[in-house]
């Protein structure tokens, strides 16, 4: 519990951070965090990271997100056109300055739209359904209101992320649901908490890379020291800067970052007790 992750479905109404908050004190822990930000007024996946397993959000949170939501133009449009008018602007590496309610420094920086389409429109020709792929920091209700720039007006009325980086509906949890495992698990029962709850150790090798270590080497790396090329099993291909994970059998260590330094495979980033 104090080093796993819950993909929570956040309804409309709550921040991001305050759902963030009923979990940890529903677990009784010193510290969560949410992994991407959603406005108040959207739904859908939030993972919530607990305990010490915050301190991995970072590894998470820059994953690709996918939504659903609806555009409403301000006039009647013609779906094929919109969505001409979206491929040649608003899909691939853009520009995009994030929103002055943001949680971020409100500033031009690049982000890649991997696609954006639109599925139907309704009877009057002003409400699209649509769904996008984008990298983790793209602001939808942003490219919405940029797109609304070019046709005379437009905004997101209704948004739902789907998916963020390894999480998705499959795995989602209602608040209502997680509240009342935690009272079985009160009462001594834990199995549905257990079940909605992913250890931390699963979830970070299903984005970075396993390297396997030597068992001789645990006692040295337990205490924060840098891995060395002969503790590292195998041929193992990773590049300078790059991060991995370090199991020793099923037992996670750590993760790190590879150097070129003499001797050193890799310095620690993250050393688990």
């Amino acid at each position: 519990m104090n080093f796993g992750l819950i993909n929570i479905d956040k309804s409309k109404g709550p921040t991001s951070y305050s759902v963030s908050e009923f979990v940890k004190r529903k677990l009784g822990l010193n510290k969560t965090s949410h992994m991407g930000t959603l406005d108040p007024k959207v739904t859908g996946v939030l993972p919530i990271t607990l305990g010490r397993a915050c301190k991995l959000a970072g590894y998470f949170i820059k994953h690709d997100k996918s939504y659903v939501g609806i555009l409403h133009t301000h006039k009647e449009q013609s779906i094929e056109e919109l969505q001409e008018l979206i491929e040649d602007n608003f899909v691939g590496r853009i520009k995009q300055t994030p929103p002055h309610r943001s949680a971020v420094k409100v500033q031009e920086r690049e982000r890649t739209v991997y696609s954006w389409n639109l599925l139907e429109a309704d009877e009057t020709n002003r409400n699209f359904l649509f769904e996008a792929r984008v990298e983790g920091g793209t602001y939808l209700r942003k490219l919405c209101s940029d797109l609304g720039e070019m046709i005379g007006g437009a905004h997101m009325e209704d948004l739902r992320r789907s998916a963020a980086g390894i999480f998705d509906e499959s795995t989602i949890v209602r608040l209502e649901d997680f509240e009342t495992a935690v009272d079985e698990y009160a009462a001594g029962d834990d199995s549905k908490l257990r079940a909605m709850i992913v250890p931390a150790e699963d979830a970070i090798k299903r984005v970075l890379p396993v390297v396997e270590i030597d068992k001789s080497a645990m006692k040295a790396l337990r205490v924060g020291k840098p891995l060395l090329k002969t503790n590292v099993k195998g041929d193992v291909k990773i590049g300078k800067d790059e991060c991995f994970v370090a199991f020793c059998g099923k037992k996670f260590v750590g993760v790190y970052k590879k150097t070129n330094e003499k001797g050193i495979f890799a310095r620690p980033e993250f050393v688990k007790d």
